[in-house]
């Protein structure tokens, strides 16, 4: 969310507070001080730290509170956002006036007004010799991270089967009982699609799997795969429609919490959902393959594999939906990194919709329609906070102060992510033609409704 000034500053950092205005270059910087040189003079909210120091607006509306020297090493040594979130994870950072399930504006407030410079080597030396080399040596992360990506080799090369299965494991086998609370009744983790502005997130989700299941053209007696089905919102809504509907899932605790659904609702001749790889589904002639949040999980340089597998899952004009979150551009490293990879969604990878048209073309799949969720995205996320917000006792209590911290500060920065347009949603649709181009009984024009 920010950037570097590339001409860099050798102005001379502040004075103390009460000094004369002469600054002795021999003397230590306290930690506001070089607060201060990093945020360029523009720190919009209130800073202090356990030195005793502080910077900042005196009535600013939010705060940081940097509590223990362990902190310091935290911010020291962490790249980019990573040390920040060590450091407010681990509890060395406090933050005020916003509520930990949902600091949105407090991360607003910081993407707004810091543009960071990028200090001298004479200033920067400075700073080193201020903090103390002891803060220069990393220190064992928070519980709650994940290894490096080099040290996950260990568990397979990325996008293994096995690996795979470790990195949702991580994400998705946090508690079932937090998910109820931050998704709400849908249990459902991917955008929604808001029919309106003041629409409620259990409508927007109800909406969202309508509109996947017109596009698909699906009506009673057809056969849909979902694939990365999670909790099996998609796959009970198409089975209440008569649609005979399989789910796939690598998460233990989704696949318990679907069949759970399933039997509850009465809907176990038409729903399926199955813990397993998507690449182990072996039945074919599927009349529709939905995928909705998968791909994020795929690794780029798979999807040809991909696509090239859920295309042998289609009958000749089946239509196929892939619903994922992208990058503005098809330039960006794909690769996840800092806070998101080792917190959150572990080798999870995002490319532009360019590029994912181009390799579900390039497996022979037609491409009919493509179209951008984006601002539905922000809105989802500001619902799942505000659920957060509201069951913040409960959840910190189920999976404990840390990782409920990790989930506020995750979703709220998604969010900003999102409404600045640095993260997409894309709907692409695609259709299995048959070795002439033939495409069955299509309409020529969309046949849904937005």
């Amino acid at each position: 969310m920010t950037t570097f000034d590339e001409r860099g500053t050798d102005a001379a950092p502040p004075a103390p507070a009460g000094g004369s205005g002469a600054d002795d270059p021999a003397r230590k910087l306290t930690l506001a001080e070089i607060l201060e040189i990093f945020a360029g003079g523009r720190l919009p909210l209130r800073f202090t730290a356990y030195d005793g120091s502080s910077a900042g607006p005196v009535d600013a509306p939010y705060g940081l509170d940097l509590k223990t020297p362990r902190g310091t090493t935290y911010l020291a040594t962490g790249f980019g956002d990573l040390g920040l979130a060590r450091a407010y994870i681990a509890g060395d950072l406090d933050i005020h006036g916003v509520h930990p399930g949902d600091p949105y504006d407090l991360l607003k407030g910081l993407a707004d007004a810091l543009v960071f410079p990028r200090p001298s080597p004479r200033v920067m030396a400075r700073i080193v010799r201020s903090i103390g080399f002891e803060h220069l040596r990393p220190i064992a992360p928070p519980p709650q991270e994940v290894p490096p990506r080099w040290r996950r080799v260990a568990n397979g090369m990325r996008h293994s089967k096995h690996r795979d299965a470790e990195a949702i494991h991580h994400h998705y086998d946090v508690s079932n009982t937090f998910y109820e609370w931050v998704l709400g009744p849908s249990m459902t983790y991917t955008c929604a699609c808001y029919p309106a502005p003041d629409a409620s997130l259990e409508e927007a989700q109800e909406n969202k799997y309508r509109l996947v299941f017109e596009k698909l053209r699906l009506k009673p007696g057809d056969r849909l795969l979902d694939v990365g089905c999670g909790w099996g919102g998609m796959v009970r809504y198409a089975a209440r429609r008569g649609v005979h509907a399989t789910g796939v899932t690598l998460s233990r605790e989704q696949t318990s919490w679907a069949q759970r659904a399933i039997a509850d609702e009465g809907l176990g001749e038409l729903a399926d959902v199955r813990f397993g790889d998507y690449r182990d589904i072996a039945e074919t002639g599927f009349d529709a393959v939905s995928s909705i949040g998968l791909l994020e999980h795929i690794g780029v340089r798979n999807y040809p594999a991909y696509f090239r597998f859920l295309r042998s899952r289609l009958r000749v004009g089946g239509l196929l939906l892939n619903h994922c979150i992208t990058r503005p551009d098809n330039r960006s490293e794909a690769a996840a990194t800092g806070f998101i990879d080792r917190y959150v969604f572990p080798d999870g990878e995002l490319t532009g919709s360019g590029r994912i048209i181009t390799e579900a073309q390039d497996v022979g799949l037609e491409v009919l329609h493509e179209e951008n969720l984006r601002p539905h995205y922000a809105m989802t996320l500001r619902d799942w906070c505000a659920n957060l917000v509201e069951h913040w006792d409960e959840a910190v209590a189920e999976v404990g102060l840390p990782a409920a911290k990790v989930w506020g500060l995750y979703m709220a920065g998604s969010r900003l992510a999102f409404e600045s347009g640095g993260i997409q949603l894309h709907h692409v649709l695609a259709v299995n033609p048959d070795e002439r181009g033939g495409v069955g009984d299509l309409p020529s024009r969309p046949w849904w409704t937005p």
